[in-house]
């Protein structure tokens, strides 16, 4: 998710880290500051080795997340409340990060919980049975009747340490047809656009 003025940014340089030399001195964050900041120092185990979160581009396999609530509604360290129409899906396809040989991790759970373990390469062919697809696509994750860990599942990641070609991005999903025209006068072709209102609250 980013906000969508971001996008001309992208796709003249892909999906850059904050430390590339290709970032964006203009980037629009719409994320949890205080998570963000987390973060850049929170330290994870994958196997023998130790990752900081941080040095990740981070990657959602669903939508409607409950950090997009935060984004929409403002809260904890939101700086600003979004629109829906200013936030928009960006679609990377995962076979090309992993067939480049980019270094890569993922999650079975939001990266920060203790509860979630994190795997390498050597797993990927495994990923469809390790994320938990009913808790990503769940349409609720807070209230009762929900069980307490189907909230972390939900928030499953995709770390990519390298810069991600804007060749690698499949499709952009956003919320109305105001967006959907903003995506298309940045040059985006129609076909590679989704309108999808049930993606945000």
């Amino acid at each position: 998710m980013t906000h969508i003025e971001n996008i001309p940014h992208i796709l003249q340089y892909g999906i850059v880290h904050y430390s590339s030399p290709n970032r964006n001195q203009n980037f629009i964050s719409i994320g949890d500051k205080s998570l963000i900041d987390f973060r850049s120092t929170k330290s994870v185990y994958v196997g023998n080795k130790t990752i900081v979160l941080g040095d990740f581009i981070p990657f959602y396999f669903g939508v409607r997340m409950p950090m997009l609530y935060v984004i929409q509604h403002g809260g904890n360290f939101v700086e600003k409340a979004r629109k829906a129409e200013e936030i928009v899906y960006v679609a990377v396809s995962l076979n090309e990060v992993v067939e480049n040989n980019f270094l890569f991790y993922f999650s079975d759970g939001h990266a920060t919980d203790s509860l979630t373990t994190f795997y390498d390469k050597r797993s990927i062919s495994n990923l469809p049975s390790i994320i938990d697809w009913k808790a990503v696509t769940a349409q609720y994750w807070a209230g009762d009747g929900i069980e307490t860990d189907l909230k972390r599942r939900k928030q499953a990641e995709f770390l990519v340490k390298e810069d991600i070609p804007a060749s690698f991005i499949i499709g952009f999903a956003c919320y109305n047809v105001t967006s959907k025209s903003k995506l298309v006068s940045f040059g985006i072709d129609d076909s590679k656009i989704k309108v999808f209102p049930n993606a945000y609250y």
